[in-house]
Formats: structure tokens, C-alpha cells, sequence
């Protein structure tokens, strides 16, 4: 009996060991744990039915394909790229005319910055599968509603296409590279505001409204190329730092049929943003978000588009700053939705056409965190928010008065929708840390799934055989009170008596959060793989972090790095008092703001951190751009202490632990200026410690095999440092 029991424990223990396979930087940044969603998906306009571009892997094609909502069965295929020659080197993304006769289809896309490209862009006509090349590396084409033209920029100037006579007339001249753009938004606005296209269409297709960016005087950032040329070559930009000019921007209205531009005048306006721009539902009014420099006061202004005249019909003033969003939604009576943190949270309101509360929909120490849409014939309003926890997203449904409210989603983790036309049905995502995504078809009436989409369960199986652990979810208390979401990995075999070194890893950055119940995101497999060799990984969200209401958000307001840093130097000693913790041995990570952060908690948190890594990091916020900075810190001429008492390059005397800055020199968000003077300054305090440069790699830092050697360093240096 005894030997027997000896040999059971003999083999359990053996196949124990089998059965947790170790986890390798090669697979996890090659997409071996990619899962399977549906790519492109659009909900279409007109009637109830959705369209996917999918891939043919035996033939190499593309299809547009066309489902219906009701059965989730294919109907048509709009388009096989094995159908045109033109097309053989596929579809990368496509846009429907209003009447949804017509597509817009991109190929040979060539990326610009973050959300910019050009593109070559053909037309095809969906009854007579007629296809045209129409228009050869431009930005952001748009059909006017009546579907007859096409308006684009090319080379800084807005052009519009006319599909019957196949002419394009030029609607501005003044368009130099570094100078003048007309109808897209500049660099920084592209970042910050994260829009490219500054033109609208009137709803009747007579007028195009424009935004128009003269950064003549803005400072030019410059930044080497190396490639494998014998002499490198030298890319240059208008980037505007804090405190710096930005672009002036102006307003015009263009009249299709007379040819000609009115400017819309804001003299009442200084050093201003035009954060938002585009037509109402009637045809003869414009509206546009005029936000100050400091960001605490939007004005929506309603803009005749005959006279040009303004008018402000609502009014936002904030003691930190305005949020600007893509929710403003007009109504056929064009009174319209709008969500605000005005009463603490984020909600949604209805106002009248003039401006005028009608109704707050949504009320709660909780935040809407997405708009979906309002079903008119029903007066449904559809959305999605965290009011059963910050750290899980639910879809919902309430009637425009505010009653009436209904769950849709049932899981326990993050739900998003993707609404049918009709709002009778929608495609529900839905993920938690243990669960890959799944994709269903729900009925909006009451959210029961109709029918499953994408189940995931091959990754689910294939993850089987390496027995991996989970993410536990808590909540952090600091020894001075704050209480902060957070979630921890442990080995899978964990032993309470033993001492663990620690890694954390963070973000911090204002609004954002990484302490949510989703699935894994490739680095979650990195830090899996680092519990499988012994680490414990914890990510705590310090205050300044979003969807807890608006006061812990903005309570950084002018000390930007200030309290995130605290909270993090604060929950390391409550980590480090754990009894399965060696409290000598707790190291941080991070990757732009979140190597900000990390660079700072090694240098102010000297004696809690043995190790960082700073990824990208912003070191100095006076070489950030200017509307992010300000945004949360004023210009440094008004607040140089905000500023300097919270960039890492002012305290490079206090670092004791291990440190490693890496940076690509190609960034052109956060400059390798940052870590290159980082570094100077590490070196002339004497301070020994690891740097790596990426050539020609931008903030993401990939490429070829980038990554993989980015992190084999990264995990070296913690095996070698922690």
C-alpha cells in the first residue's frame, strides 16, 4: 500500500510538471495567443445588416461580405478582390457612400503618424461591380451625403471629386508642407485630439466646411533616418512643445457651386482650439467645440452656413479640464446628446436644439464610459458603463427620460456592442481575465443571446497544456488611506512560505486604466511567463487614473507625476509587507507614460525599488507637446514647479538601484531627446546603469524581430537585476 501511494505521487508529480509548458518571448510576440475576432467589422446604415473584409487564405483574396443581423448568415459578397487585378494587393479598409451603392476602397496605404495615411483609393459600384481607380495617395476621402463627389486632401489642400464628370476641382491653394494644411489636422492634433480628417459635408452636399492650420511659426522638431544608407536622412515636423506657439487655426465655409470660401470669424477667440467640427442634422448649420489654450472652457458654438454667423448654445468650464469626445449625437429635430463630467461622473444629457437641458439621461457615482446610439422610434438610448465596478464595463439600455433603465449584458467582465440599424439587435463582445473573447448576437430588447459568433475555444485549448495562472483582482489600501484597484499574478505554484521578488508594472497616465477584468494582452503573457520563472507581477492604477469619477482623475491637476508616483512607491511597501514577499527585491516597469513612471520610482522611491525599466519615457515635461502637457500641468511659464518638481532628469542624484532606458530614435511622440539627456545627465551625476536605442523605430518599437529582442533584453535584465 505504501509503495503504491509512493509511485501515484511519483507520477502526478511528474505529469504536473509536464503539464505546465513554459511560456517563450517567441511565441508570445509572434502571435501565437492572438485571438480570433471578426476584422472589419460595420454595421450598415440603411438596412439591418453588417459587413466583414475577410480573408481567403487558399486563394490569397479578399471579400467584403454582407450578413444579416437576424441569422448571422452571409447574404452577398460586395467584392472579391480574385475579381480585379487592380486589387491584388488587397483591400486595407473601405468606406459605403450614404445610399450604400458605393465603396470607397484603400490599398498601397502608406502610415504617416498615429491615425494618418495616404492611400490609393478606387470606387466601386456595387449593381454594375464597375471598379475605378479614382485618386492616388491622398488623405481622407469622403463621399458627400447625396453620394455625387468625393472630398480629399492631397499634399495639404482639400480637393473635391465629382464622380459623374470625373473632375476634381481644387478648393485651397495655399497648402506647403510645414507651413499651411487645409482639411486634415496637424501632428498634434492628430495625437491629442486623435482626429485627421478636418472637413465636413453639409447634410444637402451644397457646402464644405474646413479647418485651416497655419503653423508657420510653430518650432520644428527634426529627426535622423539611418535606414542602411551611407548618409542618413533628416525628417522634419512642426511640433509644438508646451509653452510654445501652436498653429492658428481658422474656420471656413466653401460654397460647392459658387466656388468659394467664407472664413467664419472667432475674434472673440484667443490662442484657441478647434477640438471638434461638423454639420448639424439641418443643412444650414454648423457646429464646431472651441476650446481655450488651459482647456477648461468649451464653448459649442452653432454657426449659420449662410451668414457665417455664431452662436455658443452650450457652455462647459471645468477646474482642471474638459474632456473632448465623439458622443455629441444630433437628433432629426437636432436637438442633440451630450455626455459631461459636469456632476462628478461621466453621464449623458439631452439638449434642445438651442441649447436648453431637456433631461440628464444617466445619473450615478459611475461612469458611461461609451455612447452607442439612440433608437428615435423608441427614444433608446444605448451605452455602455462601469456602474457594477470601475474595473468591468456593462451594455445598457435607457429611455430618453432617464427611466426605464435595463442590463443587457450578463457576464461579468467587458461587454461591448455593435447595434443593428434598427437597434433590434447587437453583436455583443464579451472578455474577463479568464475568458477570451466571445462574440454573440443579442436581442436589444432584453440582451438574451440569440445566437454565438466566435467562441475562442481552440486558444482556450491550446492554452491548456500550459496551465497558466490568473489575474487576482483587489483592492489596495495605502498606508495613507487611498484605495486603489489592482490585480496580481502569482506562480502557478505558489507557496505562502516562501519570498518572492516582485515586478510591477503600470501606466498612470490621466484617464487610463489597466486594472480591468478583460482578457490577456500580449504583455499579460509576458508577465505569466515571468510567474512561471518565479516573479510575482502586480499592476496597481494610482489615482489620476480614469473611471472612479472625476475628482479622483484630476486630483494631479498641475503636479502631473506627483500623486501617481506616491501611490506607486506606496503600494510597493504595502506589497513589500506581505508575507510571500521579499520586500528587497520589488522592481517597476513601464512604457511611455508608464516609463515615466518607472524612471521616477526609481530615482524617488530609491530605497523601495531595486530595479527599473523605462520604456519611451517622457524624462522632461517641458519637451512634451503642448496640448497634452497643458492640458494637465498650464504652460510651464505659469507653472515651472508643476513642471520640473516632476520630471525624472531633475533627480538623477537619487538613484541607487538598477535602471534601463531604452528609446526608439525615430519616436515622434515622445522624442528620444528624452532619454538622450536622461542619459547625459545620468552620466555627469556618475551614475551607472543600462541603455539601448532602437534605430529608426518609432513609440511602439517593433519591427522584424524588434520585439522579441526588446523583450529577451527586458527579461535578462530582470532575471539579472531582481
Amino acid at each position: 500500500m505504501k509503495s503504491t501511494s509512493l509511485v501515484v505521487l511519483f507520477l502526478v508529480s511528474c505529469f504536473s510538471v509536464v503539464a505546465q509548458q513554459k511560456l517563450s518571448i517567441e511565441e508570445i510576440y509572434t502571435g501565437t495567443f492572438r485571438a480570433q475576432g471578426m476584422d472589419e467589422l460595420q454595421a450598415m446604415k440603411n438596412t439591418n445588416q453588417y459587413t466583414v473584409l475577410n480573408f481567403d487564405r487558399t486563394s490569397r483574396t479578399q471579400q467584403i461580405d454582407l450578413y444579416d443581423y437576424a441569422t448571422l448568415k452571409k447574404v452577398n459578397t460586395l467584392i472579391d478582390t480574385k475579381n480585379f487585378s487592380e486589387l491584388a494587393e488587397g483591400i486595407d479598409s473601405y468606406t459605403f457612400s450614404r445610399d450604400e451603392k458605393q465603396i470607397l476602397l484603400a490599398n498601397n496605404t502608406n502610415q504617416i503618424y498615429r491615425h494618418s495615411f495616404t492611400a490609393d483609393f478606387f470606387l466601386y459600384t456595387i449593381d454594375t461591380k464597375q471598379l475605378t481607380k479614382i485618386l492616388t495617395q491622398v488623405q481622407e476621402p469622403t463621399f458627400s451625403p447625396d453620394g455625387t463627389k468625393i472630398g480629399f486632401v492631397k499634399e495639404n489642400n482639400l480637393f473635391i471629386y465629382d464622380i459623374a464628370t470625373k473632375k476634381t476641382t481644387q478648393v485651397t491653394t495655399d497648402g506647403k508642407k510645414n507651413s499651411i494644411i487645409n482639411g486634415i489636422t496637424d501632428w498634434v492634433y492628430e495625437e491629442e485630439f486623435a482626429f485627421v480628417r478636418a472637413f465636413d459635408w453639409s447634410a444637402d452636399s451644397k457646402k464644405l466646411a474646413y479647418i485651416r492650420f497655419d503653423e508657420s511659426e510653430v518650432p520644428e522638431f527634426s529627426m535622423n533616418i539611418y535606414k542602411k544608407d551611407l548618409y542618413p536622412t533628416v525628417e522634419t515636423f512642426k511640433y509644438p512643445k508646451a509653452g510654445e506657439k501652436n498653429a492658428q487655426v481658422s474656420l471656413f465655409l466653401y460654397d460647392v457651386n459658387a466656388n468659394s470660401a467664407k472664413a467664419i470669424n472667432l475674434g472673440n477667440y484667443n490662442d484657441f482650439y478647434i477640438a471638434r467640427m461638423k454639420w448639424t442634422n439641418d443643412a444650414n448649420v454648423l457646429c464646431a467645440q472651441i476650446l481655450n489654450r488651459h482647456q477648461d472652457n468649451l464653448d459649442l458654438l452653432f454657426i449659420d452656413g449662410t451668414t457665417a454667423a455664431t452662436k455658443v448654445v452650450l457652455n462647459e468650464k471645468d477646474n482642471a479640464y474638459v474632456d473632448v469626445t465623439d458622443n455629441l449625437t444630433f437628433l432629426k429635430d437636432n436637438s442633440f446628446i451630450w455626455t459631461s463630467e459636469k456632476d462628478g461622473f461621466n453621464h449623458i444629457y439631452w439638449y434642445d436644439k438651442t441649447g436648453k437641458l431637456k433631461s440628464q439621461i444617466t445619473k450615478g457615482n459611475w461612469e458611461v464610459t461609451a455612447y452607442y446610439g439612440l433608437d428615435e422610434k423608441t427614444k433608446t438610448v444605448f451605452y455602455q458603463s462601469t456602474e457594477k465596478g470601475s474595473t468591468v464595463r456593462d451594455v445598457y439600455k435607457i429611455n430618453l427620460d432617464g427611466k426605464s433603465k435595463v442590463k443587457l449584458s450578463e457576464k461579468t467582465g467587458t461587454n461591448e456592442a455593435t447595434f443593428s440599424p434598427n437597434f433590434q439587435y447587437f453583436i455583443n463582445t464579451f472578455s474577463n481575465a479568464t475568458t477570451p473573447p466571445t462574440y454573440t448576437l443579442n436581442t436589444a430588447s432584453n440582451g438574451k443571446v440569440a445566437q454565438s459568433i466566435v467562441d475562442n475555444t481552440a486558444l482556450t485549448e491550446k492554452l491548456k497544456k500550459y496551465d497558466l495562472p490568473t489575474k487576482e483582482f483587489f483592492e489596495l489600501t495605502t498606508e495613507k488611506g487611498n484605495k486603489l484597484n489592482a490585480w496580481m499574478i502569482k506562480p502557478k505554484d505558489f507557496d505562502a512560505n516562501k519570498k518572492y521578488p516582485v515586478f510591477m508594472y503600470q501606466y498612470s497616465g490621466p484617464g487610463s486604466q489597466q486594472v480591468a477584468n478583460d482578457w490577456l494582452d500580449t504583455n499579460d503573457y509576458w508577465f505569466m511567463m515571468l510567474a512561471q520563472q518565479g516573479y510575482i507581477t502586480v499592476c496597481v492604477d494610482g489615482r489620476g487614473t480614469g473611471f472612479k469619477g472625476a475628482a479622483f482623475k484630476k486630483c494631479t491637476q498641475k503636479q502631473l507625476g506627483k500623486y501617481e508616483v506616491e501611490d506607486q512607491i506606496d503600494a510597493a511597501k504595502v506589497i513589500g509587507n506581505y508575507s510571500y514577499v521579499d520586500k528587497t527585491r520589488i522592481g517597476i516597469f513601464g512604457w511611455s507614460y508608464g516609463g515615466f513612471m518607472s524612471s521616477n520610482c526609481i530615482l524617488k522611491g530609491a530605497d523601495v525599488f531595486k530595479m527599473a525599466i523605462a520604456v519611451a519615457p517622457v524624462t522632461n515635461w517641458r519637451f512634451y507637446d503642448s496640448i497634452y502637457t497643458e492640458r494637465y500641468l498650464q504652460t510651464p511659464q505659469e507653472n515651472a514647479g508643476g513642471y520640473d518638481d516632476n520630471s525624472p532628469i531633475n533627480f538623477v542624484s537619487k538613484l541607487k538601484g538598477n535602471f534601463l532606458l531604452i528609446h526608439g530614435s525615430a519616436d515622434d511622440n515622445v522624442h528620444v531627446q528624452n532619454s538622450m539627456q536622461m542619459i547625459e545627465a545620468l552620466v555627469q551625476a556618475n551614475k551607472q546603469f543600462d541603455w539601448a536605442i532602437y534605430p529608426d523605430k518609432n513609440h511602439g518599437i517593433y519591427g522584424g524581430k524588434t520585439r522579441i529582442q526588446l523583450f529577451n533584453k527586458m527579461t535578462t535584465f530582470i532575471k539579472e537585476k531582481l
